[in-house]
């Protein structure tokens, strides 16, 4: 027993709750992790992206250097080469003219101006039913000094022109003689005649 008298603090229900400050067992609250590890994870992909992207789309900073090295430019030479490419061809002078032109003063394979040769014998037929032609054209063609051959009617295909037929292109130049002479102007070239040259008289001969 206490010597002090009771007072209204030593009066206590039997079945009051608990009056005055008093200590209760609380459960300690712990921090949450998962703000900590959110923010952790969102600064690591930002770290990411600052430092595989920003570099290639050149968000760089001014001092920074980025670790793709970009190729120096080629330098091209501006001045012309001076020997001329495989593919080019050389420049040809004006007044040459290029291997693809054929100048217009080349002479022919028999020339105009190529020496006759009279000794050759010329043949002539007559070709009509007028008696006596053939006769009366070799007498020219005897009379011009060329030498005569066959002289006789035609047994060939039928004439509607006088003709003179020549069988090697060295006889051009004696055929167009003949033709000049006796005033014929179809010339023929034909290799199956027998002879040199031969002179078909035809039809309206004068």
């Amino acid at each position: 027993m206490t010597k002090f008298a009771k007072d209204e603090f030593d009066r206590v229900p039997q079945n009051s709750t608990r009056q005055g400050v008093h200590r209760d067992a609380q459960e300690t609250s712990r921090p949450s992790l998962w703000p900590i590890l959110t923010v952790g994870a969102v600064a690591l992909v930002l770290g990411l992206v600052a430092f595989l992207i920003l570099p290639r789309l050149g968000l760089v900073a001014p001092g920074a250097s980025s670790s793709v090295s970009t190729p120096a430019p080629q330098e091209t030479s501006a001045a012309p080469s001076a020997s001329p490419t495989e593919s080019g061809s050389a420049p040809v002078a004006s007044g040459e003219p290029t291997p693809n032109e054929t100048p217009s003063d080349t002479p022919s394979a028999t020339p105009s101006g190529a020496p006759l040769d009279k000794t050759t014998a010329v043949a002539v037929y007559n070709g009509t039913s007028t008696a006596g032609l053939a006769g009366r054209v070799a007498g020219l063609v005897q009379g011009d000094g060329w030498a005569l051959g066959t002289v006789g009617n035609w047994g060939g295909i039928p004439q509607q022109a006088s003709v003179i037929f020549y069988n090697a292109p060295g006889q051009k130049a004696n055929a167009d003689a003949l033709a000049t002479l006796l005033g014929i102007t179809n010339v023929v070239e034909s290799p199956d005649v027998q002879q040199p040259l031969v002179v078909v008289v035809g039809p309206g001969y004068q």
